[in-house]
């Protein structure tokens, strides 16, 4: 069963990220904050698919968060969709840079989140 982080600090967005998710058999990881997430994946034994992070959050943003990922060797080339209200091209940007893999703009549509996931994660 793939498994699928979210970072987000709207427990009503991880809840229904993780119900979209788990519905369509993927293993959830919720995590509130970045350091959370941090924290979580140097724990972990278990080889991570996808991360999907917000980038409004407090004590780290999901664009450090990213950047601190991408520096764990495990996590190098697994995928980091950005889930978040923004929108504007330049935060996109931003976010491409730091190496995040796509963008979605809430609130989120759960079908078509779902096939988005199944493109990253085979």
């Amino acid at each position: 069963m793939p498994q699928v982080y979210i970072v987000d600090d709207s427990a009503t967005t991880r809840a229904s990220v993780d119900y979209t998710l788990a519905k369509a058999e993927y293993k959830v990881t919720a995590c509130e904050s970045g350091p959370d997430a941090l924290a979580k994946i140097a724990a972990s034994t278990e080889k991570i698919d996808l991360f999907i992070c917000d980038v409004n959050m407090p004590e780290m943003d999901g664009i450090a968060l990213v950047k601190e990922i991408r520096k764990i060797e495990k996590c190098k080339f697994t995928p980091i969709l950005m889930l978040t209200t923004e929108a504007q091209e330049s935060k996109k940007l931003e976010g491409k840079q730091a190496g995040a893999s796509g963008w979605l703009v809430k609130p989120f549509n759960p079908d078509q989140l779902v096939e988005i996931v199944k493109r990253f994660v085979r």
